[in-house]
């Protein structure tokens, strides 16, 4: 899959198997209109309603009514189904005028996207939070527009913790003392660590970032077999996989859905997540904190945070009202309403600076205060689709009973180059 699992609610709907194609025709009947867009959009609706599509409605049918010569019709898919379709239009030469979807780079390597200072006026253009502008560039130049954000923490079990006596980890060694703490209790599993086929790829990122490392360097590009991320699946074999901290599964095993089911039954001490992560621990009425994962000596140098993506394509040739729609899309109050209704974070500097003041989501105070120094997985490369699975594919191996951190990193880099060199 293309990384775009940001959200947790993308990655949610799929582990559901909830379907919602063919929810369309969001678009407005007012007025003839002399241009007519189309815009594929995601449906971010995890109980399977129709409140994506009422959200993309509104914003047509109040775009329309400012720009009266410009009708907007608007196709919602669920996340499982998004990505497929909108490959299968642009392969029948029948391309969205407007995609919002997981990922952007193969279309922008294709030449079939308008850069975003094609489209977007430059106040919403440089409005956008930097690391995830950053994030939308491919060779220095932006196709993707961030629409929606999300960052990591350790969420722990409060009730867990004061039965144990101890207080969130703001270290590693306190993070491997806090699990031993844990399992001491009785708790099932004090430390869940997903590193199975679903979102591998964004919980290694987490951990190697917390190790002072990352997927890539600012000098040769993939960086996977760093010294720094050796070390750090080193640390995780040794001080939580081989003391039996980890659970309910193996790592290799271990899916971020079940990490979360098994969190929101109380069996969990700590594990990372995102926002939707709260509303599932409510609901099961599990008391929690959330505090930024712990770097080897205390606060690491970044979290990790994730995007989903829209962009304009050329083969229509509407460039000028694909732009009047997106800087209209990314009013502050479009983007807040979206944001508030699914428990996201704005993309915007305004908007997200509106929501930490605005004192609504006080649960997403943490999660804000990360996304503007967050670092994202390295969507822009088109080789990153090929290496991103790989990673899901053996990453688990480097803590399994057999595995050697070392070997399986250097397997996956190698990877990495030979795809990076194909492009």
């Amino acid at each position: 899959m293309q990384q775009r699992r940001f959200i947790g609610l993308t990655a949610a709907v799929a582990a559901l198997g909830i379907a919602a194609a063919g929810l369309t025709g969001c678009g407005s009947d007012s007025g003839s209109g002399s241009v007519t867009l189309k815009l594929v959009a995601a449906d971010y609706d995890i109980a399977g309603g129709s409140s994506t599509k009422a959200y993309w409605h509104d914003v047509a049918a109040a775009f329309e009514k400012q720009n009266p010569n410009v009708k907007v019709e608007v196709s919602v898919y669920s996340w499982d189904v998004v990505d497929a379709k909108v490959a299968e239009m642009v392969k029948a030469g029948k391309a969205p005028d407007i995609a919002q979807i997981g990922a952007y780079s193969d279309y922008a390597a294709a030449g079939k996207l308008y850069s975003v200072d094609q489209v977007l006026s430059i106040p919403v253009q440089a409005n956008f939070l930097a690391p995830l502008a950053d994030a939308g560039e491919m060779k220095r130049v932006q196709y993707g527009i961030p629409f929606v954000a999300s960052t990591r923490l350790l969420f722990y079990n409060q009730s867990l913790f004061d039965k144990a006596h101890i207080k969130p980890p703001q270290t590693w060694a306190q993070l491997a003392a806090d699990a031993k703490a844990l399992k001491a209790k009785g708790v099932k599993t004090p430390f869940a660590l997903p590193l199975g086929s679903e979102e591998a790829q964004a919980e290694t990122m987490m951990w190697m970032l917390s190790g002072g490392g990352s997927y890539v360097n600012q000098i040769s590009g993939y960086d996977i077999d760093s010294p720094e991320n050796i070390r750090t699946f080193n640390w995780l074999k040794k001080n939580l996989v081989e003391e039996g901290l980890t659970g309910p599964v193996a790592p290799a095993k271990l899916n971020r859905q079940a990490a979360f089911d098994a969190f929101a039954k109380g069996e969990v001490g700590m594990l990372n997540g995102h926002p939707s992560l709260m509303e599932q621990a409510k609901k099961k009425g599990v008391k929690y904190g959330m505090v930024p994962l712990p770097g080897t000596e205390g606060k690491p140098k970044a979290s990790m945070g994730v995007a989903d993506w829209i962009m304009g394509f050329k083969q229509n040739g509407h460039r000028e009202e694909i732009g009047k729609f997106l800087d209209f899309t990314f009013n502050d109050q479009n983007v807040l309403a979206f944001a508030d209704k699914y428990d996201l974070l704005p993309a915007t500097r305004t908007a997200s600076q509106a929501m930490q003041n605005n004192g609504k989501h006080p649960e997403l105070k943490e999660f804000l205060a990360a996304l503007p120094t967050s670092e994202l997985p390295p969507v822009g490369k088109t080789s990153w689709p090929k290496v991103s699975e790989t990673i899901k594919k053996r990453i688990g191996g480097a803590v399994s009973p057999e595995g050697d951190p070392r070997s399986v990193l250097e397997g996956i880099a190698k990877v990495a180059t030979e795809a990076e060199n194909a492009e």
